[in-house]
């Protein structure tokens, strides 16, 4: 077997799920779980190396159609195929996935509680999520995405903080809920027409009517828009996140969350196009609406995981307002705004947890002055809230200024409703250095609070802590200064994807001319061009 001949992918999603297998058999003389976590690092260690070899040697960045796919009969009789593949869209985002997961094993370091569960999950969860980027196959797609969902309940539920058991239920109860539409939306495009096929690439190539293609898109909107999450489907996740342990929580922002705007592209604008054309403006006003709300809400807690979750909600609608932009610009720096973010709120929530160990609180009115007892973390946090503030020189602030280039530049809506949508998403941009600051402000300047109890034998960040931060800033900065490390791995998908978003529009507006009436898309404006009925340029 030649080395392109080689299982990549299935090894790659399949090595985490099959080690986690083996951690009963390790043994652990002491009882310190030292053995465990030792192997588990080793294994995310392994698995983010392969990846990179994987990618490095097989991976053209010049082609926008799917590599290195893998076919194989699972289940004939359910006509389940265990089919992997991946684009620009995926690749990257499974490199970020090995790269905040690894680090994510290597934060649980001092996990002692149930420490051989704990790493057992932790491991499932990375092949699931790395089934979710690659997964070609409705069916295995819908199986991944479920399955990542008990290892995260599990992980809340048992090593979370005093209402873990609340914030766990409602995690599950809102996802589960969620993944109800992908089900049916799926199963009804699935079984749509005189062929049946879960392929999801042949999914995409049928013709459905105009209102079959708005229900599947709607259903799918609140599937994703759970996990996104999308105003006003977010309300598990500052419960999530408040109660989640700092590893945990690296996961839920750093990966999790990207898993709907992926699906979003995936399946409402890759196969539904034509209802994206209808949907587009919703989604630039739910975006504003998220990071208007969520920078707002972000601002009036108290409680350092909290206040980092609620300014996910406002990242994240950057996300939606790329996406409806209709132009390269846009929908690259919505792809860019997800791995800038998974990065940066990987980091965020890595040195609350730091910060927590030492303080055993999350409450910031209760810290104070903490950089003169930790100015190793100080620095790790201060880099990382600028980031996430959209400081020029890191990857947010160029994944923030190609979304608003690429909405203002858009010629496919109105004038007044571009000033309203930009002018709004300003105040989100506004409002995160305040609150960013104010944080910074509360937890490390100021007299040192005399009611905290600091452990006596740990202060400032140890070595192993640096590490991870550092792990996670330094690729914030590559990409800050020079975009193009992350851009080159997308940007011909991107494209893709643009021009077929702007074919069904040009499709959709030539039948459809009283969309225009409106007074949200910009009449005549847009220059159709001869489509087929998929909206692909002849």
């Amino acid at each position: 077997m030649s080395v392109a001949e080689f299982p990549w992918l299935t090894t790659i999603l399949l090595l985490p799920l099959v080690a986690a297998f083996a951690i009963p058999f390790i043994p652990d003389k002491y009882g310190n779980a030292k053995n465990v976590r030792s192997y588990s690092m080793a294994v995310g260690f392994i698995e983010l190396s392969l990846m990179i070899y994987a990618f490095w040697s097989q991976y053209n960045l010049h082609e926008a159609s799917f590599q290195m796919a893998e076919t194989y009969a699972w289940i004939p009789q359910l006509g389940l195929n265990w089919s992997l593949a991946v684009d620009g869209l995926s690749m990257p985002l499974i490199l970020l996935t090995g790269l905040i997961t690894t680090l994510a094993i290597f934060a649980s370091w001092n996990v002692k509680h149930k420490s051989r569960l704990f790493y057992f999950l932790m491991l499932c969860l990375y092949s699931a999520q790395i089934g979710v980027f690659a997964a070609q196959d409705l069916l295995l797609f819908f199986f991944m995405w479920e399955l990542e969902l008990i290892p995260v309940y599990l992980l809340i539920s048992i090593w979370g903080g005093p209402k873990r058991l609340y914030a766990a239920t409602k995690f599950i109860l809102y996802t589960a809920l969620g993944s109800i539409f992908i089900l049916v939306a799926g199963l009804a495009m699935a079984f749509y027409g005189d062929t049946t096929t879960f392929n999801m690439a042949e999914l995409g190539m049928k013709q459905y009517p105009i209102a079959f293609e708005l229900l599947a898109y709607a259903g799918f909107l609140i599937a994703f828009g759970v996990k996104l999450p999308i105003f006003p489907l977010h309300t598990w996740l500052p419960d999530a996140h408040g109660e989640a342990s700092a590893p945990v929580s690296m996961v839920l922002a750093g990966v999790l969350l990207k898993m709907g705007g992926y699906a979003l592209i995936r399946f409402n604008i890759e196969m539904l196009p034509n209802a994206h054309v209808y949907f587009a403006p919703l989604l630039a006003v739910l975006g504003v609406v998220g990071i208007v709300y969520g920078a707002m809400a972000a601002f009036a807690q108290q409680n350092l995981k909290r206040r980092l979750a609620y300014s996910s909600i406002s990242h994240m609608g950057f996300i939606l307002v790329g996406l409806a932009s209709f132009n390269d610009l846009g929908v690259s720096g919505a792809v860019l705004q997800m791995l800038s973010h998974g990065l940066i709120a990987a980091a965020l929530f890595f040195l609350a947890g730091v910060t927590y160990d030492r303080t055993h609180t999350l409450m910031m009115d209760e810290m104070g002055g903490i950089a003169k007892i930790m100015p190793k973390a100080f620095a790790l946090m201060t880099a990382s809230a600028m980031a996430s503030l959209a400081l020029p020189g890191m990857s947010g602030f160029v994944s923030e200024l190609k979304i608003f280039l690429g909405i203002t530049t858009s010629d496919v809506y109105a004038a007044n409703f571009k000033v309203v949508m930009i002018g709004l998403a300003a105040v989100g941009v506004i409002i995160t250095p305040i609150y960013l600051l104010s944080t910074l402000r509360q937890v490390f300047y100021g007299q040192p609070n005399p009611a905290l109890q600091f452990d006596k034998y740990v202060s400032d960040a140890k070595p192993r802590e640096v590490f991870i931060a550092a792990c996670l800033l330094v690729p914030i900065v590559a990409i800050g200064l020079y975009p193009k490390l992350a851009t080159q791995t997308y940007d011909v998908k991107t494209v893709a994807v643009t021009e077929q978003a702007r074919g069904a529009f040009s499709l959709v507006a030539q039948t459809n001319p009283h969309l225009y009436s409106s007074g949200l898309l910009a009449p005549n404006l847009f220059h159709p061009k001869p489509q087929t009925l998929l909206g692909i340029v002849e």
